[in-house]
């Protein structure tokens, strides 16, 4: 934890994560980043959530503030802003989201105030209740005006903000995550989490939850075409509610043999960078970061062609194919196509240059009014 840093700007993080998804990987990027650009950061965290920075990076202090509910924190987080008046606060998510304006308007401080939503939200809200629907819905639409700017990861991601919420899309700020580090590299040379990354049959990849958003059903049911013609293996990495029904689902398809779930590893890379092709199936994303990483890596890769952010980073078909959500026939041709010619290196990393962390971080910092351009 380092000291309080005075005359650097400071800018406070407030985040409540699970500890191993998408925001928990932004945030243990993009924080140290913003310290290195001489930005002092405060993480604001909700007791028993993330992200977890190990270790913390000097320029940065965390702070607990004292409660495990996102509500339960309005009142810490008010005091906290009127004592400490950063600069800019940044939130992510929608109950987070909706309780930094809370404290904002408690505080009654003078500070600059940036939501980020990281997913297309109407398709990830079409399957929650109605209750939470039109509560999310709402509080976009009449309380995310009142930010100084909400950050999206993709285009389509503010294309759909902008009409799901009646938000002014010159309000939404299209900002790469920063996916990219200096680090990469290095972690993917570590030993691999599954033995079969270091024999010579060819191994498709998946990594994320196991959910229904993410639909490795679909990749299961493609490995399952795919195995019929060749020697191959499917390993999916991460951990969720379908793990069950997916090793039910390959017991049935004829493919436990040569299907691993090894459950969350904190490090995907060395699996990344040893993986013959890598698959994103999900039905809706706001970016897609592990399709990212993959493609740092220069790992053949396919994505299903959902809303929003894949068709971006493939740049409409050039960094690799593009497949219709849910379509386990297109997917297996689009992966035999991989394994049979897989595109040059150099080219699949061309996908990924612009999701370095720092850029990243110099663009968020842009829209914390910190850096020139905001």
């Amino acid at each position: 934890m380092s000291d309080l840093l005075p005359g650097r700007p400071r800018v406070a993080v407030f985040l409540a994560t699970s500890g191993h998804s998408g925001v928990d990987r932004i945030a243990q990027r993009l924080i140290p980043a913003m310290a290195s650009r001489g930005t002092a950061v405060d993480l604001l965290r909700v007791q028993g959530h993330g992200p977890v920075l190990d270790p913390v990076p000097d320029g940065v202090r965390v702070i607990d503030l004292g409660s495990r509910h996102v509500y339960g924190c309005l009142l810490p987080l008010a005091r906290y802003l009127r004592r400490e008046r950063p600069h800019a606060l940044l939130a992510d998510k929608d109950r987070v989201n909706r309780t930094a304006l809370l404290a904002r308007w408690l505080a009654g401080v003078p500070l600059r105030l940036v939501l980020r939503s990281g997913t297309t939200i109407s398709v990830d809200l079409a399957s929650r209740g109605v209750v939470d629907r039109w509560l999310q819905r709402n509080s976009m639409r009449f309380l995310y005006r009142h930010a100084d700017a909400v950050v999206v990861p993709s285009r389509g991601a503010a294309n759909d903000l902008a009409t799901f919420a009646a938000l002014p899309l010159d309000h939404i700020r299209v900002v790469a995550n920063p996916v990219v580090t200096p680090d990469l590299a290095e972690w993917a040379a570590k030993p691999p989490p599954h033995p079969w990354f270091d024999e010579q049959v060819p191994v498709v990849l998946g990594v994320g939850e196991l959910s229904e958003r993410k639909d490795f059903a679909t990749l299961v049911r493609a490995f399952a075409r795919l195995r019929r013609d060749r020697r191959c293996r499917l390993v999916i990495l991460g951990d969720g509610r379908r793990r069950d029904e997916l090793l039910g689902l390959a017991g049935r398809l004829g493919i436990s043999d040569d299907f691993a779930l090894p459950g969350f590893v904190p490090n995907p890379y060395a699996a990344m960078a040893r993986a013959a092709a890598f698959a994103l199936t999900s039905r809706w994303e706001g970016l897609g970061i592990v399709l990212v990483e993959a493609l740092a890596l220069g790992t053949p890769s396919v994505a299903c062609d959902c809303p929003s952010g894949p068709r971006e980073v493939l740049a409409d078909g050039a960094y690799g194919p593009l497949v219709p959500v849910g379509d386990d026939a297109a997917l297996a041709s689009a992966l035999a196509r991989l394994l049979d010619d897989p595109p040059a290196r150099e080219l699949v990393q061309l996908a990924a240059r612009p999701y370095h962390v720092d850029e990243s971080a110099r663009a968020y910092l842009e829209v914390l009014g910190l850096e020139a351009g905001a």
